[in-house]
């Protein structure tokens, strides 16, 4: 790990993180907070103690809270207003917790992600700075009326922002407008690139800064490749839509019988890797991978288009096929078709002749090529973990 000290004319600080403990929202920020604290700062992490051990490696400080988010069974509510409830819900379980902490050992500056609701409510009530770390894209000028007026019109939102405004006065918070409180941080670092944020042209980088995500500075994840391996596809649906046989089955008659490609896919633990019947011998199935090590020799990527595999597979330069399977992932599999470097296949459209197709469409594009590369220059020229650890240190000088 690199180790370093606070930069020059500053001293160490306290900061605190706040995260919902669903593993999309802790993993972006993990990088940013170990060099916080290889910085000399002291960081504290709340967050659910299901999160300890992803946390424990940053050195940071866990700082344990309840939750009533659906983080282990994944029954998230199909209504968004329901969805949005929980996340309120949670922040008013949160808050007294914090307080019970951090009354006592203030924090100089607060960390949240975009679920962190009780982190801005604490740093508001007790006039400290506060920062929006967000795994996702962020709201652009128009958003509220482009997309907040569709969520007015849901059945139940009226009641959720009454309970929204009500919670907001208990807490004393000095924003009283939910709308405002939830949607619209004061000072943001998107975690994600630049080129995968919809109308970047009108988010207001006064406001946010566009830091690409945050990998580790000095990696140590390894993968070997096989010798006799031509070309590498690497195929991942994340660790939360893995249990679908029939997905991986049809990737196997799709690309294995592709000459001097070899198959290399991540299945998770929902499914038996024999449930995936006799395999060729250039196609190999693990529980895990290190992804970010594969991805930097793959030559094609399919992928459910989540954020962080979105981001990693620009960032690796490799063309993509997305298969998006719920909540953003639609949004960003239209974003990758759109850059010129992803061809899009949706969950119920599957099939191994689509797959093929896809990506022999990737592969015969003359552009695509060049377009990767650039946007992979660019994703790294934001600056990623050591520019917002730099950020944030001048937040604090």
């Amino acid at each position: 790990m690199t180790t370093s000290s606070p930069r020059r004319g500053s001293r160490p600080h306290h900061i605190a993180m706040v995260a919902s403990p669903a593993i999309s929202h802790i993993l972006p920020s993990l990088e940013l907070i170990r060099e916080l604290v290889a910085r000399g700062h002291r960081v504290t992490y709340a967050t659910h103690e299901s999160m300890a051990e992803a946390i424990a490696p940053t050195g940071a400080e866990l700082v344990p809270v309840p939750t009533v988010l659906p983080v282990e069974d994944r029954q998230w509510p199909e209504d968004p207003v329901a969805g949005m409830g929980v996340f309120l819900d949670d922040a008013i379980q949160v808050l007294p917790h914090l307080r019970s902490f951090y009354d006592a050992e203030p924090a100089d500056l607060y960390l949240y992600d975009i679920g962190g609701y009780a982190a801005r409510a604490l740093a508001e009530e007790q006039q400290r700075p506060f920062v929006q770390l967000s795994p996702t894209y962020v709201a652009w000028k128009g958003y509220a009326e482009e997309i907040g007026a569709q969520v007015r019109q849901l059945p139940g939102y009226d009641d959720y922002l009454t309970r929204f405004t009500a919670w907001l006065g208990e807490a004393h918070a000095t924003t009283r407008d939910p709308e405002t409180f939830a949607g619209a941080p004061e000072r943001a670092l998107a975690l994600i690139p630049r080129a995968m944020q919809p109308f970047a042209d009108r988010v207001d980088e006064d406001v946010v800064t566009f830091v690409g995500p945050c990998f580790a500075l000095d990696a140590d994840e390894t993968w070997g490749r096989r010798a006799d391996a031509e070309h590498i596809l690497l195929v991942s649906l994340g660790s939360a839509y893995t249990g679908d046989v029939d997905f991986f089955r049809a990737c196997v008659e799709a690309y294995a019988t592709l000459p001097g490609w070899r198959l290399v896919m991540s299945i998770g633990t929902r499914i038996d890797p024999a449930d995936l019947g006799d395999l060729p011998d250039n196609v190999e199935v693990h529980r895990w991978l290190p992804q970010r090590a594969v991805l930097a020799q793959a030559d094609a990527f399919v992928t459910h288009a989540g954020m962080g595999g979105s981001s990693e597979g620009l960032m690796a330069g490799v063309p993509m096929v997305a298969v998006p399977q719920a909540v953003d992932q639609f949004m960003n599999a239209d974003r990758l078709v759109e850059l010129g470097v992803a061809r899009r296949i949706d969950a119920e459209d599957v099939t191994a002749a689509a797959l093929r197709t896809a990506l022999m469409g990737l592969l015969d594009d003359s552009d695509r090529a060049v377009r990767s590369a650039q946007l992979r220059a660019d994703a790294l020229a934001e600056g990623g973990t050591r520019r917002a650890a730099d950020l944030i240190e001048g937040m604090l000088a």
